[in-house]
């Protein structure tokens, strides 16, 4: 039996960090199903930090991860963040959207139909009159990210094994007893990082019942827009988030915003759903989508209240959630790991009381 301190399920961004921070001071063990680390849903993010992006609690998520991104000490030598900015736009009739997201931001900039258009000139006219810019948004080396953290998990002492499935979680004698279809492993905390699939983790270990719905996000890869610099446009969308597109490697990246609920699974594209997204994405724009480059979905797994589900489950001791993160992942990772290790070590928290009570698995209860 392979014995460690602390074991977390799931080898994404939010395992391979907590496991990181927690690696300073207990022996950890990560837990990954598939072949590499960041499979699923971390290697298929959109990979920017829009620090007004998600509900309240999510916002102060963003801001304490931000400094972090900034200057990710023993991470990397460099930022984690390079310039984007993110820009919504809005017709007649989505003004209201416009303004309810704008409503408690912070650092965004209001701009008429013709300056979002300099900004962005295949925008059509006829459908813009109104745009909000939040020009600090960014993006984010998540390669860089994710394999700085997994360097620092290993040179803590931390250890990573992946093809690994998890078959059975039981609590016996004090420590969690996990067998897989390799061999067993004990701790005395298990964290739930398992994204998609932690909802069945946490059943599969008798805690709390928790309605985490994985949902499809799709996105593909199209050729940049003739006679068009685009390496300097922002993250562009529509008020009603009816679809996004950005700039990707000198090509253009187009989702059509879709959140179907799935089984978790390694996604594919919809071909439909693609479609149907990229003929919303055309009505706004004077580009005509002549080929798809590629195209890929990930699985972004949200709780009933979108708000990410971090601490000590409330009826299975040394069970700890840290799943819920929907599409915001990458960009909560710093903050939430942090929070994660303050709380298994029982130090103070560096999270507000508020924010802390707000993620915690006991509002499920």
């Amino acid at each position: 039996m392979t014995k460690a301190d602390v074991i977390v399920i799931g080898g994404g961004i939010a395992g391979i960090t907590a496991g990181a921070c927690l690696a300073r001071d207990l022996s950890v063990l990560v837990l990954e199903g598939e072949s590499r680390i960041g499979y699923h849903a971390t290697g298929r993010s959109a990979a920017i930090l829009i620090r007004n992006y998600g509900n309240a609690t999510l916002r102060a998520l963003n801001l304490a991860s931000a400094p972090f991104l900034e200057a990710p000490q023993e991470v990397s030598d460099d930022s984690l963040l390079s310039p984007r900015g993110e820009m919504l736009v809005a017709g007649e009739d989505e003004l209201p959207d416009l303004e309810a997201y704008v409503d408690g931001a912070t650092g965004m900039e209001i701009l008429t139909g013709a300056q979002a258009r300099e900004l962005v000139p295949i925008l059509r006219a006829e459908a813009i009159v109104k745009a909000a810019i939040e020009w600090d948004a960014q993006d984010i080396d998540v390669d860089r990210m994710l394999s700085g953290y997994a360097r620092l998990l290993r040179r803590r002492g931390g250890v990573v094994e992946t093809d690994v499935t998890v078959r059975d979680i039981r609590r016996e004698s004090g420590h969690w007893k996990i067998t897989s279809d390799r061999e067993t492993y004990s701790a005395a905390i298990v964290i739930n990082a398992a994204g998609a699939w932690a909802g069945g983790v946490g059943r599969m270990a008798g805690a709390t019942d928790i309605a985490l719905s994985p949902l499809r996000r799709t996105a593909a890869i199209l050729p940049a827009p003739e006679a068009h610099d685009i390496s300097r446009w922002p993250l562009f969308a529509p008020a009603t988030e009816a679809w996004y597109a950005k700039p990707e490697a000198g090509k253009l990246l187009v989702s059509p915003a879709d959140e179907d609920p799935v089984e978790p699974h390694d996604a594919w594209a919809d071909d439909m759903v693609l479609a149907e997204g990229l003929d919303r994405f055309e009505r706004a724009v004077d580009y005509t989508v002549s080929r798809v480059e590629t195209s890929w979905a990930g699985l972004r797994t949200f709780a009933p209240d979108r708000t990410p589900v971090v601490g000590m489950d409330p009826g299975a001791d040394g069970f700890f959630w840290l799943a819920g993160q929907g599409g915001y992942g990458v960009q909560t990772a710093p903050a939430l790991s942090t929070l994660t290790a303050e709380m298994i070590l029982g130090g103070p928290t560096s999270l507000k009381p508020e924010i802390v009570a707000a993620l915690s698995p006991s509002r499920f209860a």
